[in-house]
């Protein structure tokens, strides 16, 4: 399971002293614990799946990007740093994305449907992407698809 991998790589960092990556590691830990805890009651332990462990890291990656523009734009360059450090221990745990091309081939279909409702089309879009791409990149290249026709 993924939370024991988790487990495993900070025990390994711990050891290791690599207090960076400790932190980053024990924040992911406990964003899960308090999200499985959320959903599945005093049952947690059991019934937490990779699924949804898989859904906090991308919380925390999307979370980190954005906090990575916003202290770019303010001109805080040491706390960018920080959080782009954090961003790359978290990015070992998330999904990878497709590429472009991909996108493209799985989105021409939905595309072609001539669906004229742009809200329609991402959902179907979204669904078909199943999650292995951001939303805001699966909008841009079905705008791009839609308006070359």
């Amino acid at each position: 399971m993924l939370l024991d991998q988790l487990q495993e790589d900070l025990n390994v960092s711990l050891k290791a002293g690599k207090a960076s990556r400790v932190g980053t590691l024990r924040f992911l830990i406990s964003a899960v614990r308090n999200a499985a805890i959320a959903k599945y009651g005093a049952q947690w332990e059991t019934s937490l799946k990779d699924a949804d462990i898989v859904d906090v890291v991308k919380k925390q990656v999307k979370t980190h990007k954005e906090s990575i523009l916003a202290f770019q734009q303010a001109g805080r360059a040491e706390l960018a740093t920080k959080e782009q450090e954090e961003l790359v221990v978290l990015e070992e745990f998330a999904p990878k994305e497709m590429t472009d091309e991909e996108l493209k081939t799985i989105l021409a279909p939905v595309a072609a449907t001539g669906e004229p409702n742009f809200g329609l089309l991402m959902k179907n879009a979204m669904s078909a992407v199943a999650g292995r791409a951001d939303g805001g990149r699966v909008s841009a290249i079905l705008k791009q698809l839609t308006s070359s026709k």
